[in-house]
């Protein structure tokens, strides 16, 4: 009780310290939860959506870009009597007046759907078949998305695909069935075939046709396989989900990494406050085990004292995580909708098990920070717990031992960067085994550097400016640590900052080189670039000809599956300066054209060739109208569009090989003296009625920034975070440090020193820190941006980027790091500036 009494004490004299240890766990609890939440929430609503537009389905036959003909299903059906089967039409619309609002059209047959999707089964008991089948022109969706839609049963509902406006009849809501979450019907409506036909463009054909087979009947799938036309294939119902995660998988796996090295560094900043918890109290531990106390008492004290610290700092940082996950979700439903496919996501989704790995994240790290002061307080004599120069030359004795350790782990993590082969999982693993090891020679590093410093600072300040230099070295167990938590924060601004703007500017040297036309046409945004409708046939034919523009290209992007996974083709009909635009990295580019533009070869892109493992000479595998094809690859381009990957075909190949002459955007080449208005007017003019987005090249390179910008927006925030993490981890370091040091700070008042060289003293130190650690953080910050932009980047996304380095990130760094420590010794310097010496020199704790 006693004990108990005597802690209790301690932490009402110092509210503020105990105040910015907890703030400090739960900073770093709520990063790591926030961002796996946003994960977890992103990844769950795709699995939702996918399993409740696939239903029970085990298989799915699939056919190419422009889908599989109806009478296939006839004749599954009818001729072979094969049974269940069911019939798809599936695509995006988008709503008039609602900007960002897409749905999702699943177009059914209501007599087969029963045993595939739960809400199939209110069309076996005749629930809204009638207003389906009966009124032309109608569809189903839940009540929540119609209410976010504003309209009622029997209203009517706009909506917009390849530019043509459609008028669709509001005959019944959605119900989910059972077992089924009703957010994967979110965005969703459901309509009969011919509907859905009429809507997308697709009549007399079908998206895919969705079977469930029985276990075990492998002979029965590959008779089916044999039997079924060329340019279909029968697949696994999850290969498509599965291939569609994939595109995702690496980018969340980035995110997960970012809030991990959050959580490194506010591991550094737990064990800091931790450490300063127990050493600012070494005196009052020495004098209880000098009175009697025994060491199993003392340790049970400081670790239940860690304990309840971790549990206040983990519950605040489950309920700021929950917050921030709020946040977060958005950013990265946002980034997923514009670089991948549409995803529409409701409420965050709170998993108990992320909530239950933020706490052990928060508990534990605070108790295993705990442990390395509290034995050393429990194992030492009560005489060198008394006296705090026994810590300080023990510490300086393993300074050279840690920068060794340091070196070693430094060096095994930059083994693991070799080669391309590796995962980006182990990639990861350098990394944070580089960040440890350049923090373990942080405090010899902040021995030499004081020493060359001190000479400086005494000749500008005199005998305070050498104090304050010696004083860092003295106070080395406090601000050793404190100095390496401040070296891995700003690094990690560093780092990110630098790999941001060199993929940036690498990004905008690409779309200058890739966007060769003055004018681009396209369908009104529906979808992202891999769902983008074609445009209308009729408008392409009068817009074949435009009064000045000298030359036009088509292109197509559309997605050929496979068993194996998926394959975005890009389609191209492009004059021969815009095929030099896309800049080959390997292959001979006159070459290349020769044998590109007779359709003799594709081209890839880079991440399709470091995924796929080909290059100039090799051979891709394509799934076609007329069956399996191989194709030659010509060369190997850079792109930063796709992190899949992407194959350029020819159009006149693709058109010989797949039944699909649609086409999704058009480029015009202006005449000479023909401005980029004046040719997007008269472009305008041939459109007529037909809603087309008409774009200048500069206005599509400036959206493409946008979009880049907005993905990483996310990227900022948890920069952004790491810095307030490590500000108040600094700032509670300081401010214990300062607490330790009143008796000494009090001498030097008692024996002359005034109050304003005091708080000169001690800003001096805190400005010495930052500087130190400004200084130590720019080789850090330099060597995390070389393994983000050529491992982790390259590994996760098989993309090449040019390193770019601006001094401003650079001076940014300093300026935040002397900032943050000078600010966080503000309040130091003025609470022992106005304390009183006899105060201060009094014995007592």
């Amino acid at each position: 009780m006693i004990l108990l009494r005597a802690i209790l004490r301690h932490l009402l004299r110092h509210p503020w310290l105990t105040v910015l240890s907890i703030i400090g766990v739960a900073l770093g609890v709520a990063v790591v939860t926030g961002v796996d939440l946003a994960n977890e929430s992103a990844s769950r609503a795709f699995r939702v959506a996918a399993e409740t537009v696939a239903g029970r389905a085990t298989h799915q036959i699939v056919g190419g870009p422009a889908g599989i003909p109806e009478e296939l299903y006839r004749s599954l059906r009818v001729d072979r009597g094969i049974r269940p089967v069911a019939p798809v039409v599936e695509g995006y619309v988008a709503v008039p007046g609602q900007p960002g609002t897409t749905l999702r059209i699943i177009g059914i047959d209501p007599f087969a759907e029963g045993p595939f999707r739960a809400f199939g089964a209110r069309f076996i008991k005749g629930a809204d078949l009638e207003g389906l089948l009966a009124r032309p022109a109608s569809g189903l969706l839940l009540g929540e998305t119609a209410g976010r839609l504003g309209v009622k049963e029997g209203g009517i509902l706009n909506v917009e695909t390849g530019g043509i406006d459609h008028r669709l009849t509001v005959a019944g809501f959605l119900e989910a069935g059972e077992g089924v979450n009703r957010q994967g019907l979110e965005g969703v409506v459901v309509t009969d075939i011919a509907t859905a036909q009429e809507l997308l463009g697709m009549v007399g054909r079908l998206s895919r046709i969705d079977l469930i087979l029985p276990e075990g009947g492998d002979a029965r799938l590959t008779a089916l396989r044999k039997s079924l036309p060329a340019g279909t294939e029968v697949m696994a119902a999850g290969a498509r989900t599965g291939s569609l995660d994939q595109m995702t998988r690496a980018f969340r796996l980035n995110l997960t990494a970012l809030s991990l090295l959050a959580l490194m560094v506010g591991m550094f900043l737990i064990y800091n406050t931790t450490t300063f918890a127990v050493v600012r109290r070494r005196r009052l531990i020495g004098m209880l085990r000098a009175m009697g106390v025994t060491r199993r008492e003392i340790f049970a004290l400081i670790c239940s004292e860690a304990i309840l610290v971790g549990i206040v700092g983990m519950v605040l940082g489950l309920a700021g995580g929950m917050l921030l996950g709020r946040v977060l979700t958005g950013l990265v439903t946002r980034t997923i909708n514009d670089l991948y496919f549409v995803l529409q996501l409701g409420e965050m989704v709170l998993s108990p098990l992320i909530l239950a790995k933020g706490a052990i994240l928060g508990i534990g790290a605070t108790v295993a920070a705990a442990l390395p002061p509290a034995l050393e307080a429990t194992t030492a004599p009560p005489r060198a717990v008394l006296v705090r120069s026994v810590i300080e030359a023990r510490t300086r004795r393993l300074v050279p031992l840690a920068a060794i350790v340091g070196f070693l782990a430094m060096g095994g993590g930059c083994l693991l960067f070799l080669g391309d082969r590796g995962g980006i999982v182990t990639g990861f693993v350098g990394l944070f085994a580089l960040i440890l090891g350049y923090a373990l020679v942080v405090p010899g590093a902040t021995v030499c550097i004081a020493a060359l410093v001190r000479p400086l600072a005494g000749g500008i300040a005199g005998p305070l400016g050498r104090m304050a230099a010696r004083g860092v070295v003295t106070s080395l167990s406090r601000t050793g640590v404190a100095t390496a938590a401040l070296v891995v924060a700003v690094s990690a601004t560093i780092g990110v900052g630098i790999m941001v703007g060199s993929f940036r500017s690498t990004v905008e040297r690409w779309l200058e080189s890739r966007l060769r036309a003055d004018v681009y046409v396209t369908t009104v945004g529906t979808g992202t670039g891999r769902e983008k409708p074609p445009l209308d046939p009729a408008l392409v034919e009068r817009l074949a000809t435009v009064p000045g523009a000298a030359a036009r290209s088509l292109t197509r992007r559309v997605t050929v599956e496979a068993a194996e996974g998926a394959t975005d083709l890009l389609v191209m009909d492009v004059p021969q300066r815009s095929f030099f635009g896309l800049r080959l990295k390997e292959g001979d580019p006159e070459r290349g054209w020769s044998s590109f533009s007779r359709g003799e070869a594709v081209i890839v892109s880079e991440p399709y060739a470091f995924r796929h493992r080909v290059g100039p000479g090799d051979r891709v595998r394509l799934r076609t109208d007329r069956g399996v094809r191989e194709f030659p690859v010509a060369g190997v381009y850079y792109d930063y569009g796709s992190d899949t990957g992407v194959v350029a075909i020819a159009r006149a190949a693709y058109l010989r090989h797949w039944d699909d002459r649609s086409v999704d955007g058009i480029g015009f080449y202006g005449d000479k003296g023909v401005t980029t208005d004046q040719l997007a007017e008269e472009i305008r003019k041939r459109a007529g009625a037909s809603r087309i987005t008409v774009i200048s090249n500069r206005q599509l390179r400036d959206a493409s920034v946008a979009v880049f910008d907005r993905t990483f927006a996310i990227t900022g925030v948890l920069r952004l975070l790491t810095v307030v993490v490590a500000f108040v981890g600094v700032l509670s370091a300081l401010m214990a440090i300062q607490v330790e040091r009143s008796r000494e700070l009090a001498v030097l008042r008692a024996v002359g020193l005034t109050p304003a060289e005091v708080w000169g003293l001690v800003c001096g130190e805190t400005g010495l820190i930052g500087l130190i650690a400004g200084l130590l953080s720019l080789p850090l910050g330099i060597l995390e941006a070389l393994v983000l932009i050529h491992v982790i980047n390259r590994r996760s996304f098989g993309w090449t980027m040019e390193l770019s380095l601006e001094p401003a990130i650079l001076l940014q760094a300093m300026v935040l790091a002397c900032s943050a420590a000078l600010i966080a010794g503000i309040w130091p310097a003025f609470a022992i500036a106005r304390t009183s010496p006899a105060l201060a020199l009094r014995e007592e704790e």
